[in-house]
């Protein structure tokens, strides 16, 4: 984990190295306390990702704990009546 302070924001080069090196977020201080997170935009995008992939899995399993869900065989039989397949 990097931690820098805010002030070397102003050397963008070297910050963007830290972020390539870290491969994860890097944590900028003011006055001894967080106040943001810089990071590559390829480590954003796949945390971004799998958040959305977390947020899917716990909706099939509130779907399922509410009996919202169909067995597969009678999902598909029903799309085979419907669609006359």
């Amino acid at each position: 984990m990097q931690i820098i302070p805010m002030r070397d924001l102003k050397n963008t080069v070297e910050v963007e190295r830290l972020c390539a090196e870290e491969n994860g977020p890097v944590f900028v201080t003011k006055n001894g306390y967080g106040r943001l997170v810089v990071m590559d935009i390829d480590y954003y995008e796949r945390t971004m990702r799998s958040m959305e992939e977390a947020r899917m899995v716990n909706r099939g399993i509130e779907d399922y704990e509410q009996g919202l869900v169909a067995e597969g065989k009678t999902s598909l039989k029903n799309l085979r009546e419907k669609y006359g397949i």
